[in-house]
């Protein structure tokens, strides 16, 4: 990835739904050339995917938490994240060092909703407890990140 990589990267990051011109213009090259270049990389795996962003309380799921999945002599990580995948309810999980093995973004819609998920995780095989955290209110989330110079010492 080179430079112009990077920035077509950040303006997709910022705004999915940019058009090619869109992104010809914050870049400095054609709409054919953005296209080619969007193209190789969604080829590359560099870009997997366009979603659409929404505010959970709209959709009906208010209540976010973050839990820690701490699993037990015998659990086993690849078993644990294929259960943690299987859970509708679980956001995000990214597999952590320390006394966790793993920490999730849970939503749902209430906290009786959230009492039934986290039993659900803890019945889990493999998983000893579980540490939770409810979130109050969230000050930003996923933001992109400002672009960054290439660390390929490249153009």
């Amino acid at each position: 990835m080179d430079r112009t990589d990077r920035r077509l990267v950040a303006a997709l990051r910022a705004d999915g739904r940019a058009s090619y011109a869109e992104l010809a213009r914050a870049v400095g090259l054609s709409a054919s050339s953005v296209h080619e270049r969007v193209t190789k990389l969604e080829t590359a795996g560099v870009i997997t995917g366009y979603r659409a962003v929404v505010d959970p309380v709209s959709v009906g799921i208010g209540v976010t938490a973050i839990v820690g999945i701490e699993p037990g002599e015998n659990g086993q990580d690849d078993p644990i994240a294929a259960a943690l995948d299987a859970t509708p309810e679980v956001e995000s999980c990214y597999q952590v060092a320390g006394d966790n093995a793993f920490v999730v973004v849970v939503r749902v819609a209430d906290i009786e909703e959230l009492s039934q998920v986290l039993g659900r995780l803890r019945a889990i095989p493999g998983v000893a407890r579980t540490r939770t955290t409810v979130v109050l209110s969230t000050v930003f989330e996923g933001r992109p990140r400002p672009d960054r110079p290439p660390t390929d010492g490249g153009s």
